[in-house]
């Protein structure tokens, strides 16, 4: 909420994305911007993409700057979560005049063994 108070909406995506890593960098969490997961099909390796943000490993931000969030952005929310085996993510939107946020559960979680790391 303080990047949309502060910069409002009409920038591109990627100036929110650098806003935001100055105020996760500010509150000292742990953050991995545009962080690469490889993408798997039956075991086997077909490509790769980008998430916005990791946060504290367990956590998939998204980032838009559209008019308004549609299921396609939820849709691809949500494939993140289970391409990634990540229980929760965010899906914040800058592009509205007031700043759009969607919490998106990933219903196939597979809790992974403690101590081992999510990503």
């Amino acid at each position: 909420m303080t990047v949309h108070s502060a910069l409002g909406n009409g920038f591109q995506e990627v100036i929110y994305q650098r806003a935001l890593a100055i105020e996760m960098s500010d509150r000292f969490l742990a953050f991995s911007r545009e962080h690469i997961m490889p993408i798997y099909y039956k075991n086997e390796h077909i490509g790769t993409r980008r998430v916005d943000f990791l946060v504290e490993n367990v956590i998939c931000l998204e980032i838009k700057a559209v008019v308004k969030l549609e299921d396609v952005h939820i849709a691809q929310a949500i494939n993140y979560l289970e391409a990634y085996d990540l229980e929760v993510g965010l899906l914040i939107n800058f592009g509205s005049k007031s700043m759009q946020f969607k919490r998106v559960l990933n219903s196939k979680f597979k809790q992974k063994a403690q101590g081992n790391p999510m990503v």
